[in-house]
């Protein structure tokens, strides 16, 4: 009896990239290897800690050919994220095989699907968003389940603090980082900021949780190099980001 075949491939690349081959039992869990119209190669992704030039070599996914497609239907911004150089960024993760078989064991999370089918350049919102003085950093999160997006900022300290003795609300940085006013006041410079750029509706926040600690090394949210190391970052706000998403989707 033979094993069963599987594949890789996507409308990007016009189906097909790697496929595995029938009865070769070491293939098993695996994609197989490139099929011979195309280049394959991975690219380290540091923030996820996955190194392509390791000796077991992980890092995303990149495919190189005639058969890529040309780009996104007016959307210029998404295809200028997955194709760089040539090269179209997968988003999957692989690990190569010493057989030469590729590995599928992550997905990386910078580009995503809305459960409405509208696709998420979420590096591109978060440069968006953090043209907003009053806010250091932000990080926003999105899942193909769910219709919106959230976002954990560390908002500004004297912006904050300003804001608030004008509008004669009390309390510490810490506490102001709780108050639904001050939290209100930062949605809506995002709101403001969105609307200027001319964000599409799907690509607006729909709530924030102000962190009034900077995203920092020491809570293992940034790599070396100050990116944003989105799994760690959303295993550490994952009760904030249940709890928004469950009141924006159900008030």
């Amino acid at each position: 009896m033979l094993s069963p075949c599987t594949q890789l491939g996507l409308t990007e690349t016009c189906a097909g990239t790697f496929v595995s081959l029938p009865n070769e039992m070491d293939m098993l869990g695996t994609v197989g290897p490139p099929v011979p119209n195309l280049d394959a190669r991975l690219e380290s992704v540091p923030e996820m800690n996955y190194d392509a030039l390791s000796s077991k070599p992980q890092g995303e996914i990149c495919i190189r050919g005639d058969v890529l497609f040309s780009g996104y239907y007016k959307r210029e911004d998404l295809t200028k994220e997955v194709l760089v150089d040539g090269w179209f960024h997968t988003g999957d993760i692989g690990e190569w095989q010493p057989d030469g078989s590729m590995k599928i064991i992550d997905r990386k999370k910078n580009i995503f699907k809305l459960s409405q089918g509208e696709y998420v350049a979420v590096e591109n919102l978060e440069n968006v968003y953090g043209l907003v003085s009053d806010i250091d950093s932000v990080w926003i999160y999105g899942n193909s389940f769910e219709s919106c997006l959230v976002a954990v900022v560390n908002p500004n300290k004297q912006a904050v603090e300003r804001y608030a003795e004008a509008n004669n609300i009390s309390g510490d940085f810490e506490s102001l980082c709780e108050n639904p006013k001050i939290k209100e006041y930062i949605l809506g410079e995002l709101t403001r900021i969105g609307k200027e750029k001319k964000l599409k509706g799907f690509e607006f926040v729909k709530a924030v949780h102000l962190d009034p600690v900077p995203f920092d090394m020491e809570r293992d949210l940034l790599t070396p190099t100050f990116k944003k190391k989105r799994p760690q970052m959303l295993k550490y706000y994952k009760s904030f980001v249940a709890l928004h998403l469950r009141l924006v989707l159900h008030p």
